[in-house]
């Protein structure tokens, strides 16, 4: 880049093993500068496309403009990680400023006259430009983001979207820092045995370890990490402080003064009602849809509802046996939401004489790191070799090379596994660079996919294991399906690659790989005890896998809600009073008093901080339709490797990205689309 001499090169140029970013190199202060150079590079390269005097060609506008922006990329991949993984409230402040000035920058190019004029040009004439698959693909692609970026539009019509998407900007990266927030100071500390009750040494260990990370000031603290806070409303025998500690992770962002959600939802609502009225659409809902599987706002709510009705009823079924539970008990009280964790691992205690905590000593994070890759190799034939001596963005950070059976490198692969407060809480999969096989303008033929996995296990104090809830080590499966999927990408374009699908179809490769977590023959290897190193016994393993559906009343109810209540609010207008309408619609669907959504509005992060599953988070249950029978697939053979499923899958799921059609790819893998049967049946809501 020409302006290499005002900002740190290192944010651009990764000269680290393989092209890894050398993360080390790279200070706070020198993102705003790389910014500033690579988005004046970016529009430069952007107006020399639109102003090209030759005709339009595949060449030279659609293939440039997928190789434009480089340098822009790198910046990115680097600040959103950091911002996402990492952060301190002089990244926060950046994340401020750039959100905005990104969605400008953006807006610009997609109106851009002269520009989408050779694009729709070329979109005209695209029978006769003897296209491939992927090429049409990739010219789709970019017509339909000009036209829903209003290209189509009238100037002061265009002007107004991209205020509006400034605007949404800002809001997203506000409401995400909210939340970080309300998570992050929050703390519970625990004096004593009798705060203790009921707490097992793995938990105490976790908490003990929270509390340093806090300051070192309390013995053991309970805090808003999922990893801690789920375990504590689980083990803890004190109803209080679970009834504390409930409160405050469900008020995250609804807690009043600065870091109140409240009203950024509700503007929130109001812009994207707006943006999809000035783009032809009846609601939000019908523009992020659009170009999905599920098509329609009525074919979601369809299938969420049929969903709901079975789920609700077998959640009221399981609210009657912990009733009984605390009956049993001699307490009077109602299961009011802070106690069904608690008396839900009673009864799987006694109706499959196991408990999560007996569980736990068997699932070491190492080990189930090993199965993960285990699954990868048998599946996919490839394996995972660390780089002991290079340094990730964090110390916790671990750095693995990708190589297949004839040991080329095909990936370069980051875990970062532990709960910190300065990381948002979830769990992740994103990317510093995207495969694909054109040559760059610095002459680079292709580009390693470089994929990292984010979670949130709480940290033990050292020299001690970490160890998982079964949740937990799905929670690791899901996001290495993912992974996958981007490492295993096989495409020519950068925007058709890896996880660059429609949304309802992205969750099928993570969905997916779970299954093989509790294949007996993974378990059996890697489920083997901290201290003895004794596998997990047969007695117990046949217990995890018969209680594969326990509480499944609840685990749906609480995601279904989530989702009826995201396509509500998408599907509507501006709303005056965002948790009034949250309220309607539980009260109308008949939402048990018992558990509440998975996500309350005010910290609905997948919804409202950024666009990506907004009108979108049913796509994990769209996409466990597919996943459940992509899985029957292999049962159907006999064998959970099956080597001719597999590269079936490989090649048509895992390798094609978003290069053919996610119908298409599907039913090149399956032979035919799913119905809901089989994922009603893995839920243990049908028989």
């Amino acid at each position: 880049m020409a302006e290499s001499s005002v900002f740190n090169p290192a944010v651009i140029n990764w000269q680290g093993p393989h092209g890894l970013p050398q993360f080390e190199q790279v200070g706070d202060d020198d993102y705003a500068p790389a910014f500033e150079a690579a988005l004046r590079e970016h529009e430069a390269e952007i107006d020399a496309i639109a102003d090209n005097p030759e005709p339009p060609t595949f060449a030279n506008t659609i293939v440039a403009l997928e190789i434009a922006g480089d340098a822009l990329s790198r910046v990115s991949a680097l600040f959103w990680n950091r911002a996402g993984a990492h952060t301190n409230p002089g990244i926060q402040a950046l994340e401020r400023e750039i959100a905005p000035k990104m969605s400008r920058h953006y807006s610009k190019i997609g109106m851009n006259a002269a520009l989408f004029a050779r694009i729709d040009d070329l979109w005209t004439r695209r029978d006769a430009l003897n296209l491939t698959l992927e090429e049409t693909r990739v010219l789709e692609r970019h017509w339909k983001g000009f036209v829903k970026s209003g290209a189509k539009l009238p100037k002061a019509e265009q002007e107004r979207l991209a205020a509006i998407n400034e605007r949404l900007a800002s809001l997203g990266a506000n409401f995400g820092q909210n939340v970080l927030a309300d998570e992050s100071t929050w703390i519970l500390p625990l004096v004593g045995e009798e705060d203790l009750a009921g707490i097992p040494a793995f938990l105490r260990d976790a908490m003990a370890s929270a509390a340093t990370a806090h300051g070192g000031g309390h013995s053991h603290v309970v805090t808003l990490s999922r990893s801690i806070i789920e375990p504590f409303l689980t083990f803890s025998e004190r109803r209080d402080l679970r009834e504390t500690a409930f409160k405050a992770w469900t008020s995250r962002g609804i807690n009043g003064g600065e870091t109140d959600n409240r009203g950024i939802v509700k503007e929130t609502l109001a812009l994207r009602a707006e943006k999809a009225g000035l783009l032809g659409y009846k609601d939000y809902a019908s523009y992020k849809l659009d170009n999905t599987m599920a098509k329609t706002p009525e074919a979601v709510n369809g299938l969420l509802m049929q969903v709901w009705e079975k789920a609700v009823s077998q959640a009221r079924a399981e609210e009657a046996e912990l009733a009984a539970l605390i009956a049993d008990e001699g307490k009077n009280h109602e299961v009011a939401p802070w106690d069904w964790r608690h008396y839900a691992e009673k009864l799987r205690a006694k109706k499959f004489d196991f408990s999560e905590a007996e569980l736990k000593p068997y699932l070491q994070l190492e080990k189930i790191i090993e199965a993960c890759f285990d699954v990868a190799g048998r599946i996919f034939g490839i394996r995972a070799v660390p780089l002991a001596n290079v340094v990730g963005y964090h110390p916790d950070v671990r750095v693995f090379e990708i190589r297949d059976r004839n040991d080329d490198l095909v990936a370069l692969f980051l875990g970062d596994y532990f709960a910190r407060p300065s990381k948002r809480s979830g769990a992740w999969m994103s990317s510093f660079q995207a495969q694909h096989r054109l040559t760059l303008k610095n002459g680079r033929q292709g580009e390693l996919p470089i994929i990292y996995n984010v979670c949130n296990f709480a940290k033990p104090e050292p020299g001690k294991p970490a160890l998982l809830s079964l949740d937990d080590a799905r929670t690791l499966f899901h996001e290495f399906g993912h992974a996958a999927h981007g490492m295993l990408s096989n495409v020519t374009y950068p925007s058709v690659s890896g996880t660059g699908v429609s949304r309802d179809f992205v969750e099928l490769p993570s969905q997916l790989y779970e299954h093989w977590l509790t294949v007996p023959e993974i378990l059996k290897t890697y489920a083997v005890h901290y201290e003895t190193g004794e596998p997990m016994p047969q007695a117990l393993l046949d217990k995890v896998l018969a209680a594969r559906t326990f509480n499944a009343g609840f685990n749906t109810v609480e995601f279904t809600s989530s989702a009826l209540v995201d396509m509500a609010f998408h599907t509507r207008g501006p709303v005056e009073d965002p948790m009034a309408v949250q309220a309607e619609v539980l009260e109308k669907i008949g939402m048990p008093s018992s558990i509440v959504m998975r996500h309350a509005t005010p910290h609905f992060q997948h919804v409202f901080s950024g666009d990506g599953y907004s009108a979108g988070y049913y796509s994990y249950m769209w996409s466990e339709v597919l996943d459940a029978d992509a899985f029957a697939a292999f049962e159907e053979t006999g064998n959970p490797f099956d080597p001719e499923m597999a590269s079936k899958l490989k090649t048509h799921i895992y390798a094609s990205g978003g290069s053919v059609d996610p119908e298409d790819a599907y039913k090149a893998f399956r032979g035919k689309m799913p119905s809901p049967e089989a994922m009603l049946k893995k839920k243990g809501l049908a028989a």
